[in-house]
């Protein structure tokens, strides 16, 4: 059984009275909801002791998924090391929203992962621009979400290893909303839509795509590499 931790900063839930009507127990309740039927899910939060991400956590974490977006700079630098660490030894990262801006992105990427933004909640169009991708499997060839935050390009990132979803808006905006990166022996997804004012996770549709990015992104257990010295496989060990 796969092992999800599902990370929310859990501020705007405890601040504003529409989002907590949206997400009444928090969004990362939420997200734990779509995926329990599928992996053993726990959840963390900012505030617990070490943001609920503790060597023990991360240890028993195939996967890790993150909602981050107005406390970024309250996340303590060593925890960002310890997920960075665990992310490099295999452990599966999803980037929700504005997690772009999140301390353990912005290392991942080396990038400002800046972009043009306009929160005036109209109609997005999610499309699918790579079918044969595990990530979208079972799903139709666009997702339309009735109401949502904007994003444009240019997005600041590397070029992603897949691009697997690209969102359209009313305004004329297109974004790369859901791309994959490689980084040591994790895999890392960022996907765009999930803007705590609208009930996007709600969505069975975003919500399958949540359950195929965690599959995807498990650790695959494959071999360990070896790095420094190491005898030769033949002929006769030198120094």
């Amino acid at each position: 059984m796969v092992r999800v931790t599902v990370w929310n900063e859990y501020r705007h839930e405890l601040r504003d009275a529409h989002v907590q009507a949206v997400y009444p127990e928090g969004i990362h309740r939420a997200i734990q909801g779509a995926l329990q039927p599928h992996f053993e899910v726990r959840t963390a939060t900012l505030d617990e002791p070490e943001h609920g991400l503790t060597e023990a956590v991360l240890e028993h974490t195939d996967v890790l998924i993150w909602w981050g977006h107005m406390a970024h700079d309250a996340v303590e630098d060593h925890v960002v090391e310890r997920v960075h660490r665990r992310i490099l030894d295999g452990m599966g990262f999803i980037a929700l929203h504005s997690a772009h801006y999140s301390k353990v992105f912005l290392k991942l990427m080396g990038t400002s992962c800046s972009l043009r933004w306009r929160d005036d909640g109209r109609h997005e169009r999610l499309w699918v621009v790579n079918p044969g991708h595990a990530i979208v499997r079972g799903l139709p060839l666009w997702i339309d979400l009735a109401h949502e935050e904007t994003y444009g390009e240019v997005f600041d990132i590397p070029t992603p290893h897949e691009l697997v979803l690209v969102s359209w808006f009313p305004g004329g905006e297109v974004f790369r909303s859901g791309v994959t990166f490689y980084r040591g022996a994790g895999r890392i997804f960022y996907f765009r839509p999930g803007h705590e004012a609208y009930p996007t996770y709600y969505h069975p549709d975003i919500q399958k795509i949540l359950v195929n990015a965690v599959a995807w992104a498990a650790p695959t257990n494959g071999p360990a590499p070896v790095f420094g010295w190491a005898p030769p496989l033949e002929g006769t060990p030198t120094t």
